[in-house]
This record gives structure tokens, sequence and C-alpha cells, in this order.
């Protein structure tokens, strides 16, 4: 008698823990049940991935999806379905919204909104501030909870944690690991004086210099090993950063962007004016280089894309005024893909920084790779494909992308979720159907 799945996914090359394998997966009830040869095994519903790559559901743990409080640039139904687009199936959500996320009620808001909006499988973080510390240790742990996040610089509200004094406490309020947004807010005030009054948007990488990211990561690390506390190092973008690293992952796990992976100053300003503005700034040749580098020996343990949207009526501010941060989430695996085709990194890397990487660091249970028992979170790519990213294909409620004209190879066609296709050839299918990580 041949078994019955809701969904069998045939013919594809699948990048398993093993390496990459002509394989069929069958699904059943959200699970991946088989891996092989299914033979006449029936579904439900079959999908055809002849010439096809079958990759694990990539998890994307840097978003701000702005709700609630700036639903006009963003919320979670447009940032997941944005997300879904780009062949992402899980997102964490980050705490600057208005109201700031920090306490158990605010969480509890967020996951409430979630319920039948969200394309995507979702988490959110818990930002920490100085009222909360004593609660964290007991907070992190709740449901739906990404974990904690730190701004030692550019936060909003009541979110900046800028003093070693705060900083220690917070670090020693729980056990979880920590993401931090590491610039030093001490230099970022005294360098303010390059740009006020106005500036071109060139300046941003010296007014928020590499040494301004570094001092912050020093100073968290130093902190982090004499509390035994593990910290996560959101959006590093420095050579010195990861050189310091290198030399602390015992402690340390450390995120980049495809942005910073892929633009570089001066050019990106002067082609995009403040489109090109983010926190911590795209840098020059040389720190572009350093993370690829960094990639390459394994320093990087994730990608995050740092979705950050803004209304291009808020970016076209005169610089310093605009806000800091470009959409990305729906960019980040076209861009990867890209470089794969580039040569620049495998596909087997990518997939450890997209989906195996955020799954083993954050703890996800049953994500992040492509095995029996864990959920069916596929993405379906063409890696031989050429498209042309433009802000039309965005779904953020912004509207646009910097990478608005950018030619690629290699693109998502399939995004399934638990077993569900929820997008197939740039369209979403059925109906909103998320639910909260475990851990």
């Amino acid at each position: 008698m041949t078994q019955l799945f809701d969904l069998i996914v045939r013919r594809g090359s699948v990048v398993t823990p093993s390496g990459i394998v002509a394989a069929d997966i069958g699904c059943r009830a959200g699970r991946i049940t088989a891996l092989g040869d299914l033979g006449a095994a029936s579904a439900d519903r079959v999908i055809d991935a002849v010439g096809l790559t079958v990759l694990p559901g990539v998890i994307d743990t840097q978003v701000h999806f702005r709700e609630p409080g700036m639903e006009h640039k963003e919320d979670l139904a447009t940032g997941t379905a944005a997300a879904a687009l780009g062949g992402v199936t899980t997102v964490f959500d980050m705490p600057n919204t208005k109201p700031s996320t920090t306490t158990p009620e605010a969480l509890a808001d967020k996951l409430d909104r979630a319920k039948g909006r969200a394309w995507t499988d979702h988490a959110f973080y818990l930002g920490a501030s100085e009222e909360t510390i004593g609660r964290l240790a007991e907070w992190e742990r709740l449901p739906g909870c990404a974990g904690i996040k730190i701004f030692m610089g550019s936060s909003t509200g009541s979110l900046l944690v800028a003093d070693d004094a705060a900083l220690a406490r917070v670090l020693a309020d729980g056990r979880r690991r920590v993401a931090v947004h590491c610039e030093d807010e001490s230099r970022l005030n005294e360098r303010k004086a390059l740009v006020e009054g106005g500036a071109h948007p060139r300046l941003h990488p010296e007014w928020r210099d590499a040494e301004t990211a570094l001092r912050a990561t020093t100073r968290l690390i130093k902190l982090a090993e004499s509390l035994g506390r593990k910290v996560h190092v959101l959006h590093v973008t420095s050579a010195g950063e990861m050189a310091f690293l290198a030399d602390h992952k015992d402690i340390a796990t450390v995120e980049t962007s495809p942005q910073h992976l892929t633009l570089e100053a001066p050019d990106c300003y002067d082609r995009l004016g403040t489109l090109a503005q983010m926190n911590p700034p795209i840098r020059d040749a040389t720190h572009r280089a350093a993370l690829w580098q960094a990639v390459r020996d394994g320093v990087v343990d994730m990608l995050g894309s740092d979705h950050a949207p803004h209304t291009r009526e808020e970016k076209a501010k005169p610089y310093p005024q605009s806000p800091s941060g470009m959409p990305g989430v729906q960019t980040l695996l076209p861009l990867m893909l890209d470089h794969v085709a580039a040569g620049r990194l495998s596909l087997e890397r990518l997939v450890d920084l997209t989906s195996a990487g955020p799954a083993r660091v954050f703890q996800i249970i049953g994500k992040g790779r492509i095995c029996v028992g864990y959920d069916a979170d596929l993405t379906l790519v063409d890696l031989k494909a050429r498209r042309t990213i433009t802000n039309a294909w965005i779904a953020s409620r912004c509207g646009w992308t910097p990478f608005d004209g950018t030619t690629v190879t290699g693109w998502p066609v399939a995004t399934i979720l638990r077993g569900a296709v929820i997008m197939q050839d740039d369209q979403l299918v059925g109906t909103a159907r998320g639910i909260p990580v475990r851990f």
C-alpha cells in the first residue's frame, strides 16, 4: 500500500546535512516524514522540482516590521508577505516599535497581532531597558520570545543601554544568548558635529566610523566574558570587529548582512544617497573584503537582513535628518544566490548562514535543516534564473529597494511553510498561516 502524504516535492536537488542529493521529500502534518526515492507514493499535492534546488526554509533573525506604531512604513502582514516572496519562512522581529516591546504585555500584543496575518513563522525580541532589569531572566523564557535585544547606540524610546554598569546588569539578568547592536553612544555624540547642519550621505560612515563599532563590541565582549553570558553581535560591518570577534568565538556569535556584503562606500552613497543610509553604515571596499574573508573563515555564523523600511518621503529628507534603514528581507536570498553564482561562497555555506546557523545559535526547535522529523520548511530556488530586482516586486509597504534595477542569477520560485505552499512563482498562495517559533 502506497503511503499518503500531504505534499511531495519530487526530483529536486536537495541540500541536506549530508550534502546535496537527488531526492523526493514527503511531508505530512507539517513535518518532513520521508526523504529519498518515494516511488509511486501519493500525496494531496505534488511539486515537480526537476531543475530546481531545495533549500531548508530561510530564517531571517533580524527584521523591523514596525508594528505597532509605524504601520505607515510596514506591518506584520506586509513584512511577512515580503519575506515569503523572498523565500524566507521564519523571521525574528525587533523591539523598537511604538511602544517599544519591553514587557510581557507588549510581547503578547505582537503575538496576537500576528495571528492570521503573518505569512511566516515568527518570534519577537524583548528590548532591554534600565526599567526592565531584574525581570529579563523571567521574561526571556516566554513563548514566542526570540530573546533579549540590547541597543548600545542609536536606539529609540527607552531602549538605549549605553554605559557599562547598565550593560553588565542586563547581561547578568538571564541565560539565553543576547543580541546586541554595537555602536558606542559616547563616540557617536562626540563625532556628530561632522554632519550636524547638513552633509552628504557619504559622510555617514565617517560619523559612525569603524572605531565607533569596534569600541562598543570590545566593551560588550569584555563584560560578557566576565559574566559568562553568551552574546550575538548583530550586523558586524568592520574589519577590526571581525578580527577581534574571531578571537572570542567561545562567547560571541556573529552576524553580517547582505547589504554590507554587496554595497560599498562611497559608491552606494553617490548612487543612492540616503537610500543607502543604515546603522551601522555601509563601509568601503576594504571593510567589505574583510567581511567576505570572515564568511570564508567561518567567523560569521549567520546573515540577517536588518530589514528596516522607511517611506520614500522620509528617506528624501536632507541628511542627517533622514532616517537610517532600508528594506532587505525580500532581497536577502536573491542577492546571496547571486554571490553563490559568482563563486564568492558555496551553496552549502549559504544554507549554513541562512538556516542551520540561526537554528543552531538560537536553539530553534525543528527548523534549519532538511531532515526527517523537522518542520517541512522548504525554499525552492532556480540557481540559473536571471532576474532583475525591481521596486514593483517589493511587497513591503515602503515600496522600494536599494537594489532596484540589479540583475541577479538565482531566484526563489516557491516557499513552503510546514508543508503548505505560501509562495509560488512570485505570487502568495493561500492564507497567512504563520505561528510562533518554538525554542
